[in-house]
């Protein structure tokens, strides 16, 4: 097959048992879990509802064109997120409200959109999450080229379909297949501690020592500042 236009096989994915634990956990306490190092980048924001977590069904399009997309949305797996890369561009928008109401009539978990969508009045309140780079009126074309099944990725981080994709309000994240039920583990354990933990009740020690062994010089009289009421 051609690369660049071309439709990949189905690849192994996260089974649905792991997806519901995923559910009720934040997404920050994924990435903590993950030593903070991948992310989805900060333009892509919820449109409306934000919470999503599914395997990864992952497209590859030329900016501004939606062939594939289309192509996309009739074989992705219900339970899926659709993740398009539009190579970020804004100037078309890639789907609007017509492909959202195929996509959540198909069973879909959601859609991540590198890339500009429309119709926001309406995303904005549909019950599909949906992230996306922007916003513009302007419609997609139809003429390819694009990639189904193929690795992406966005802002540095890999996505493959079948991998992880949990996001909220903080962003979305992807943990890769192989990964899945051990970083799941870690980031139930960090969510655990910190709801049963209250931070204003924490030893705040740990500052002082990590300044000591960092070398930061301070002076052994230091104390708040006094303001004159």
């Amino acid at each position: 097959m051609t690369p660049g236009f071309r439709v990949g096989a189905s690849r192994p994915s996260v089974n649905l048992e792991l997806v519901a634990r995923y559910q009720n956990i934040p997404v920050a306490c994924i990435s903590d879990s993950i030593h903070r190092l991948s992310a989805g980048g900060s333009r892509l924001r919820p449109m409306g509802t934000s919470r999503m977590v599914g395997p990864a069904f992952v497209v590859r399009t030329a900016p501004g064109d939606n062939l594939m997309v289309h192509k996309a949305l009739d074989i992705a797996p219900a339970g899926a997120v659709l993740v398009v890369d539009a190579g970020g561009d804004l100037t078309n928008a890639i789907l609007g409200e017509r492909m959202v109401r195929i996509a959540a009539a198909r069973g879909l978990a959601g859609i991540i959109v590198n890339g500009a969508i429309r119709d926001y009045d309406i995303l904005r309140i549909h019950p599909l999450p949906v992230f996306a780079a922007g916003v513009t009126h302007r419609g997609p074309y139809k003429n390819g080229p694009g990639e189904i099944n193929y690795p992406i990725a966005l802002d540095g981080m890999v996505i493959e379909s079948g991998d992880l994709i949990a996001a909220d309000e903080d962003g979305i994240v992807c943990i890769a297949y192989r990964d899945a039920d051990e970083v799941c583990e870690a980031a139930e354990r960090k969510a655990r501690h910190e709801a049963e933990n209250a931070p204003e009740q924490e030893d705040r020690g740990w500052i002082d020592k990590a300044l000591h062994d960092l070398g930061c010089a301070m002076d052994t009289e230091y104390s708040l500042p006094h303001f004159r009421s």
